[in-house]
């Protein structure tokens, strides 16, 4: 999928660094419950180890994405599986194992993690949009729609505009016209500057022919964030159909400026 591979690997980070900040034990609203202190001795010792061992996956948790972020995939698997060693069902292990194998170009094995940790965790809006992603991303939309499907039922998921985003998108490329368009509807009623669901929607109203309307879906996704090389290409294609060869042009000599390697990559696909 377009920008899948780069949208998951951030959504994957964002989640679990917040994760990784807390001290406390989570309920599944993720809000943080204070550790019981005052109890019998021999239980107090249990709480002191249990909160020892937390600790110390949150810390190899860290390890991993920072490792991550600097791109010492060789190091972040290694804290990834230290994690796994000592918690075989940690979903937060499976998810950042997933993430570095995708960065490795090893996607079966991301997919096999990714849908461990759904697996473990088949509640967690933020871990089923992952799996769907990955699905999608694979090729295989009928089911990453199920799983995108699950992930907005989680009543505590902050983001479920990024999963309905990724199912619109998904479904876009599946053919499934009216799917996408709902979705993509939700996503924008939800968070109405979701870049994703804002280019997805550009990109559908394009392939209908319906240029007007892509403009001001495009237009719309410009202003909300830092453009990339795939919706400058879109907005180009956009004011060709509207036979608007000074807007074409002004978008040409953005993407030119700001991604060359693209612009030279594709020339026919970005003459006007």
């Amino acid at each position: 999928m377009r920008r899948r591979d780069t949208a998951v690997l951030t959504a994957v980070l964002a989640a679990l660094t917040t994760a990784s900040c807390g001290i406390g034990s989570h309920n599944a609203r993720g809000g943080k419950v204070k550790p019981v202190e005052q109890v019998a001795p021999r239980y107090a010792f249990n709480d002191d180890d249990a909160s020892r061992k937390r600790l110390a996956q949150q810390e190899r948790l860290g390890l991993a994405l920072n490792r991550l972020r600097a791109g010492d995939l060789v190091d972040a698997e290694k804290y990834a599986r230290a994690m796994l060693k000592h918690d075989p069902r940690s979903v937060d292990g499976h998810t950042v194992l997933a993430t570095i194998q995708s960065e490795q170009g090893d996607t079966a094995a991301a997919g096999a993690s990714y849908r461990s940790a759904a697996e473990l965790a088949p509640q967690r809006g933020d871990v089923l949009n992952n799996y769907g992603a990955w699905l999608c991303a694979s090729g295989d939309f009928a089911q990453s729609l199920y799983w995108f499907d699950r992930a907005v039922t989680d009543a505590g998921y902050g983001d479920a505009a990024e999963a309905l985003a990724n199912a619109g998108e998904c479904a876009l490329q599946a053919g499934q016209r009216e799917r996408a368009l709902r979705d993509l509807r939700s996503a924008l009623e939800l968070d109405p500057a979701n870049r994703y669901a804002l280019e997805s929607m550009a990109r559908g109203e394009y392939g209908n022919g319906r240029y007007l309307e892509a403009r001001a879906f495009s237009e719309r996704r410009l202003a909300a964030a830092s453009a990339n090389a795939s919706v400058l290409q879109l907005a180009i294609q956009i004011e060709k159909g509207l036979g608007d060869k000074v807007a074409a042009s002004r978008y040409q000599q953005r993407l030119i400026k700001e991604f060359p390697v693209t612009a030279t990559a594709h020339p026919k696909a970005n003459a006007l």
